[in-house]
């Protein structure tokens, strides 16, 4: 399946496999990510399940991942 942020329904996240950080605290701050979709990363409220979900290119996430971790290079 080829999916972008352009074309992303909400019946195409249907298939997505969602998870919790491994560095959720289990509380009501949570957020899922997808990452069974090629180029994109969904991500949506872990309390709001059927809600909305935002979209990233997968470069500008993995960006923010490693800037949260500090790992960004400057």
């Amino acid at each position: 399946m080829t999916t972008n942020a352009r074309t992303l329904t909400s019946q195409v996240l249907t298939d997505a496999d969602w998870f919790k950080s491994s560095y959720s605290d289990n509380g009501t701050n949570c957020v899922e990510i997808a990452d069974n979709f090629p180029g994109i990363v969904p991500v949506r409220d872990s309390k709001n399940p059927h809600g909305p979900a935002l979209v990233f290119p997968a470069d500008n996430w993995a960006s923010f991942v490693s800037s949260v971790k500090g790992e960004a290079s400057e």
